[in-house]
């Protein structure tokens, strides 16, 4: 097999390459599902990891003192892309109490009964705090445009609003951008990932489910019914992609069929938008500033 040169690859380490803001057109057939990886051994993977996971806990305690900004990592993906575990490894090792992680499944009764982003608006994370939407209101642009009777027959919306079902598409496209424009006026920072895995690593990923008795709870036949609207799927990502991409809330695209790379990838990610934002612990206030000297005395002599 030939060696790969240089331009047939990209570097892990730069990231900016898989962010899109907009400024770019995004192009799903151009884009890898596997890249050079980042790591050089298991063991470097999770050395990498913990590195990372700890200066992520560091900021966002910084950020839950400050109390000014908030993040928010929506999470999109085909099924067995690896959502569930990257989220996992994101967090583990981040203080419980600066994170809130919300999975959207199938809206509720209730849920259909108000628009669309009422839920969502519901779960968004408070300022101080990282909030993870493991799937979201892209779902609305996505499952429901691959599959637009759920549209016109299951979200009771008024007959006549449904009648030209791609004009519904492109006025969400617009509420979702102004939605995450105001998320970002309001100091919520968002991120959105595309887990790009490929048809066949799905396909392994969904069999090896099937082999392993402890893994049969995550098999579902729907996972099956949906791989045969895989064209369908991989045109709605990259349409929803270009349309929502924005300086603002941008997407990571990220190759998904090497997960460990995958894990390293999105984490990198976030540890660099942290960085950007302009965390810093709240100063002193003016009574300690007067008093500290004095506090300091009282509290030698409680403890001496």
């Amino acid at each position: 097999m030939a060696k790969k040169s240089k331009s047939d690859t990209l570097s892990s380490s730069d990231t900016e390459k898989l962010i899109y803001d907009g400024s770019r057109k995004f192009s799903i057939d151009k884009v890898k599902n596997r890249i050079e990886p980042l790591y050089e051994s298991k063991k470097d993977y999770r050395k990498q990891l913990a590195t990372m996971v700890k200066e992520i806990d560091d900021l966002q305690a910084v950020m839950n003192a400050q109390n000014r900004y908030g993040l928010l990592l929506v999470f999109q993906a085909m099924d067995a892309a690896g959502k569930d575990g990257t989220i996992r490894r994101l967090l583990t090792g981040v203080n419980p109490a600066g994170v809130q992680v919300y999975s959207f499944k199938k809206p509720s009764d209730e849920e259909l009964d108000h628009g669309y982003l009422w839920r969502i608006i519901q779960r968004m994370p408070e300022r101080g705090r990282i909030g993870v939407f493991n799937r979201s209101y892209y779902e609305e642009v996505l499952v429901v445009r691959v599959h637009p009777e759920i549209l016109t027959s299951y979200q009771r919306l008024p007959v006549e609003l449904t009648v030209d079902t791609e004009a519904v598409f492109e006025s969400r496209f617009d509420q979702i951008r102004n939605f995450e424009s105001y998320a970002t006026a309001n100091g919520i920072n968002v991120i959105k990932f595309f887990l790009n895995v490929s048809h066949e690593e799905q396909g392994n990923r969904l069999l090896a489910r099937l082999d392993d008795p402890a893994k049969h709870w995550k098999f579902s036949f729907a996972d099956v019914e949906e791989r045969e609207h895989w064209p369908a799927y991989m045109n709605a990502f990259e349409d929803c992609i270009n349309a929502t991409a924005s300086k603002e809330a941008p997407w990571a695209v990220i190759p998904a069929d090497d997960k460990l790379n995958m894990r390293l990838l999105v984490t990198k990610i976030v540890l660099q938008e942290l960085k950007k934002m302009k965390l810093a612990p709240p100063a002193a206030g003016a009574r300690l500033k007067d008093e500290m000297d004095d506090i300091k005395a009282r509290l030698k002599n409680q403890t001496s």
